[in-house]
């Protein structure tokens, strides 16, 4: 069996990464999480970062795959967009609530202690609970992960705030 030649092979003719990133870019836009008309919101106001996103080298490898904001004593903990609670107990040895938005995206916020039921349907902005203990966060921070199709995510990426990458010059 012969190979064909390099310069007849479809993925290596000229602009045809280009035109696949144009592609997935525009598939990206098309395809944002539910609620995606209006922006996502932190789910505590006036908060720290005290420990921010860290993507793993692999699916399995060290990093940290969310953000943990410390708000003042007493802030509510609110749904970042419109969805319906998933999960609601506890994990280990802490409390959590899960929100599926639809489309794939999930997050999860602990430790909290919340009075919803799985099924309730919550919209952007309403209280979902309380800051609990328990965990790997600070003190009186909570922990705000988002999935998309069961990976995690940056969520930055759904809030704003995404620092802008720097292009250096090579060589």
């Amino acid at each position: 069996m012969r190979l064909p030649r390099p310069s007849s092979h479809p993925s290596l003719r000229p602009f045809a990464l280009p035109r696949s990133v144009l592609l997935l870019a525009a598939l990206l836009l098309a395809a944002s999480p539910s609620g995606a008309d209006e922006p996502w919101l932190w789910p505590v106001d006036d908060a720290e970062i005290v420990d921010d996103w860290r993507a793993p080298a692999h699916r399995y490898g060290p990093g940290h795959r969310g953000i943990d904001l410390r708000p003042p004593p007493g802030a509510v903990v609110r749904a970042p967009a419109a969805g319906t609670v998933a999960f609601v107990g506890t994990v280990v040895d802490r409390p959590l609530i899960t929100i599926d938005h639809g489309e794939g995206a999930v997050t999860t916020l602990e430790p909290v202690a919340s009075a919803l039921s799985p099924g309730d349907v919550v919209a952007r902005g309403d209280p979902v609970g309380e800051i609990a203990t328990g965990g790997h966060t600070a003190a009186g921070a909570v922990h705000f992960g988002v999935r998309v199709h069961g990976e995690y995510v940056n969520p930055r990426l759904f809030v704003g705030g995404v620092p802008r990458a720097i292009l250096l010059p090579c060589c």
